[in-house]
């Protein structure tokens, strides 16, 4: 690839469109009843229809349709009510029917749009950017082509064909790498709160393809596109782009023309490379599917779903701030996975420590998570557990650093302890209260007179050493803050 210096990259301007497919989690298939699962055993969960044999009808599944309007309001979109399918006809070896069913002329989903927050690399500034859709069309997904290594031949796994989609395509309203990266992360977080696609990324069921085009800034036409297919994450979607943007302005800057074509990434390299020259629409040959009737999209269908449907995240993001008095930080991880947002909600139903639950939550509950890749809904610490140790470090009772180790370590392997037993039991518990400790903390006072008389001329570092014998003398543990609003009070009174 030819080397552009940053000079000649900041006359150009990046255009990015993205489509993103996310398999639907229906348990069968979209047109047949065949199981919709992941990793079984290759080419078992297959029958005539997804193999297409003469003969057979397919039948549409009304747990897709549901998904895929889901999806759409949740996007903003129109839902179209007169829907049908059509047939996209191409040749590939694990297609077996010889063409796809999808949605050209009747996308179920209509325009929308997403907004989006991107940041360069660690940057704590960002920018918003409303990412408009084209529309969500419903399809089926093709087989898997499987190329062992050092062998002349390719297998088929059928297993995946059939398998219920929709795709998600934007306009070419994307213009920074990162801002792919950051609508995909906002697809993947809505389709998990839907509960209609997992979004792993890494096994497939949520793909993204980027068309990928530059021209000069100011220019108002869009250059020629570069589709670049089936990454496998959201960084490697920002690489390829970024790669083929430095790519692209090089072979314009050599007098030549981009051509139109299907590429790849590879991950080691980061680099794209040429796989096909790219289709037009001609060559798919669209027509109406035969063997579908239309499905409408009525009003009260609508309702139904939408009432079916959770709060979304950019929902309790607000929500959180204004009923939680969160900061947008706190919000915006809290919101990030649906589990760990009904987690914190059930705490907060059971104590008003609001930020104090949150802070749990982003600590040491997040670090053990983290560590045992369970989600919040796997998280052996009930909601009781955790609201009764936030009552005890808001109380004085315990402090969080002890909290959030000792107690926080022994109650994660006992779902039935009680917190403040569990605490007693450790010897964790501190002394708060005013009415024993201040008798105490007096008598401590007493025994220095002169240390006393010195503090209270000026010597104010002699603090330290009567918060020192204070914890030397009791023979339970005490709150050093309550202590030392007590000690301060006493010296100086």
């Amino acid at each position: 690839m030819k080397t552009v210096s940053e000079a000649i990259l900041s006359q150009y301007e990046l255009v990015v469109g993205l489509e993103v497919h996310a398999q639907l989690s229906a348990q069968s298939k979209i047109f047949a009843a065949d199981a919709n699962r992941f990793g079984d055993a290759p080419n078992t969960n297959v029958s005539v229809i997804t193999l297409g044999h003469p003969g057979t009808l397919p039948m549409l599944n009304e747990a897709v349709v549901e998904m895929a309007i889901k999806m759409g309001l949740a996007c903003h979109c129109e839902i179209s009510r007169y829907n049908i399918f059509d047939r996209k006809n191409y040749f590939y070896p694990d297609l077996p029917k010889g063409f796809q069913t999808t949605q050209d002329k009747t996308p179920i989903c209509k325009g929308g749009y997403l907004d989006v927050k991107a940041r360069k690399g660690n940057s704590k500034d960002y920018w918003i950017k409303r990412i408009r859709l084209n529309r969500i069309h419903l399809e089926e997904d093709a087989g898997k082509s499987i190329h062992p290594a050092d062998a002349d031949y390719t297998l088929i796994d059928l297993n995946r064909a059939g398998t219920p989609l929709i795709e998600i395509v934007t306009e070419p309203d994307i213009r920074q790498p990162e801002e792919a990266a950051a609508y995909l992360a906002v697809v993947r977080r809505i389709v998990r709160y839907l509960g209609i696609c997992d979004g792993n990324m890494e096994e497939g069921s949520m793909r993204c393809d980027a068309n990928v085009s530059v021209r000069k800034k100011g220019d108002t036409k869009l250059g020629q596109k570069v589709e670049i297919k089936n990454m496998n994450s959201m960084r490697n979607v920002q690489r390829a782009i970024e790669y083929e943007f430095v790519r692209q302005v090089g072979v314009l800057e050599s007098g030549a023309k981009v051509t139109s074509e299907t590429r790849l990434f590879d991950v080691n390299s980061g680099r794209t490379f040429a796989m096909r020259t790219k289709e037009e629409l001609n060559d798919y040959r669209y027509f109406p599917e035969p063997d579908l009737a239309p499905f409408v999209v009525t009003d009260e269908d609508l309702m139904r779903i939408r009432a079916a449907m959770p709060e979304l995240p950019e929902q309790l993001v607000e929500k959180f701030q204004q009923v939680y008095q969160l900061p947008e930080y706190d919000a915006a991880v809290l919101t990030d996975e649906r589990e760990m947002a009904v987690y914190f909600e059930q705490v907060c139903a059971l104590t008003k420590h609001y930020k104090a639950v949150s802070n749990w939550l982003m600590g040491p509950v997040k670090s053990y998570l983290n560590e045992t890749g369970k989600t919040a809904a796997e998280m052996p610490l009930t909601v009781r557990q955790l609201a009764d140790a936030v009552e005890l470090t808001e109380q004085g009772a315990l402090s969080f650093s002890v909290a959030s180790k000792e107690l926080f370590a022994a109650l994660v392997n006992q779902p039935e302890a009680a917190a403040e037993a569990t605490a007693r039991r450790l010897n964790l518990l501190q002394e708060s209260n005013t009415d024993t400790l201040l008798p105490f903390i007096r008598e401590i006072v007493a025994k220095f007179p002169n240390e006393a008389a010195a503090y209270r001329k000026g010597k104010k570092n002699l603090l330290g050493m009567f918060m020192g014998e204070v914890m030397k003398a009791s023979s339970v543990k005490i709150d050093p803050k309550k202590a030392g609003e007590l000690l301060r009070q006493v010296l100086e009174s």
